[in-house]
């Protein structure tokens, strides 16, 4: 672990080659819709194959159509992440369940404890499923998939569930083995300000 955390990640890599304009572009239009390009991207940024395949994959899962709602996959993403303990992704995705509930205290609850929120059966049997898929993958069987169909999710849902979490948990280990720190704009986003 480096103790200069002003880098995005402890470690330093050369850039493969340049971005190219889509990719560019792609930056370009992070900065103009949040202000500022997330870390995990920059990371990601030292070689264009590698952050083209992480950007696809995560436009897919977290911004394509799906029977879960934005605000859903954010908080598989936050859940597994506590499980995990990744600094990087509770900051960033407690951010986004923050300003998608727009209740900051839901945030906190799915960043410390989902079990303490005041959830949907839907969403306590989305966020279970994450939770065991994340702690104990080699138990899921058919009858965790019932449990999800009880709730009202599709086999399709069932997928996009499993994916998103799947992704996080990844996402969440290269996160721990280089050190990538959250941009700091996330502390603050959506979040009450006192009159």
């Amino acid at each position: 672990m480096t103790d200069n955390h002003d880098n995005v990640t402890a470690l330093s890599i050369e850039p493969e080659e340049p971005l190219g304009a889509r990719l560019e572009a792609y930056l370009a239009k992070c900065e103009e819709k949040l202000g500022f390009v997330p870390n995990v991207l920059r990371a990601y940024a030292f070689s264009p194959a590698k952050l083209q395949a992480f950007a696809d994959m995560y436009n897919d899962l977290m911004l394509a159509d799906s029977g879960l709602t934005k605000l859903e996959r954010e908080m598989i993403a936050v859940v597994v992440s506590s499980i995990n303990h990744c600094y990087y992704c509770l900051t960033a995705h407690g951010a986004a369940v923050r300003q998608l509930s727009a209740d900051p205290e839901l945030a906190e609850q799915m960043v410390m404890n989902y079990r303490a929120a005041s959830l949907t059966p839907r969403h306590r049997a989305m966020l279970d499923f994450a939770w065991t898929l994340t702690k104990a993958p080699e138990t899921i069987d058919e009858s965790h998939r019932e449990d999800l169909r009880g709730a009202g999710f599709s086999d399709r849902d069932i997928w996009d569930i499993a994916a998103v979490a799947s992704f996080f948990n990844m996402s969440n280990r290269m996160s721990a083995a280089v050190d990538m720190r959250p941009n700091g704009e996330y502390h603050a986003m959506a979040r009450k300000q006192e009159p």
